[in-house]
């Protein structure tokens, strides 16, 4: 039965990872909004530059990290060891902006990529003294745009925000469950970057 509760704990943080979350984002306002009517081939191009540059290169370089350091995901999640591999997301996500506005994808696309930049940073910052949940970071985030996007474009958001919340439940237990955070640490997280998300778009 633990066995299988650690399993679980481990397979919802492998797909929950805070790197699909910007995508979650841009996917949800091109579903559930009038942005639903571009044409798809520049959807696909928006939704290929952000996985590139928030989910493909990051994790790519991070492995690459760890594998030349010789650690294993728990021991790279020790607060010391988190700070390189912060300062390789960040890096990524300010390419990925830089890229959309020199190809004139739009503010508010790119201010999706923008406030998870601004949360990875606030992540790192709060690390320094303190370990934080990133996982919670990332979800807090897309619940806290969601929230801003359904008054911006009009739409009602409450059974994402149902869902997002469930998601949001799995996550915390199962980074505590896994014993990567305590539980002042997922709640850290979740609020950490729930406001990040709010303040970043609505003064963006």
């Amino acid at each position: 039965m633990i066995r299988k509760l650690i399993l679980s704990a481990r397979v919802i943080s492998a797909i929950f990872t805070p790197f699909y979350l910007p995508l979650l984002g841009l996917l949800a306002l091109f579903v559930f909004s009038y942005l639903s009517l571009l044409p798809w081939v520049y959807k696909l191009t928006v939704l290929g530059i952000v996985f590139f540059f928030t989910v493909l290169l990051p994790t790519t370089l991070i492995r690459i990290y760890r594998h030349c350091q010789g650690w294993t995901l728990i021991e790279l999640g020790q607060r010391e060891r988190r700070m390189v591999p912060y300062i390789i997301s960040i890096i990524c996500y300010f390419l990925s902006v830089y890229v959309m506005d020199k190809i004139h994808i739009p503010a508010f696309m790119s201010n999706i990529i923008i406030v998870a930049l601004i949360i990875q940073i606030a992540c790192a910052l709060v690390n320094v003294v303190w370990k934080i949940s990133t996982h919670m970071a990332a979800i807090g985030g897309v619940i806290g745009a969601l929230m801003v996007f359904s008054f911006i474009f009009h739409f009602n958001p409450l059974w994402w925000l149902c869902i997002l919340l469930l998601i949001a439940g799995l996550l915390g237990t199962s980074r505590m469950v896994l014993r990567q955070h305590s539980l002042s640490q997922v709640v850290g997280g979740f609020a950490l970057g729930t406001i990040c998300a709010v303040l970043g778009i609505a003064y963006l």
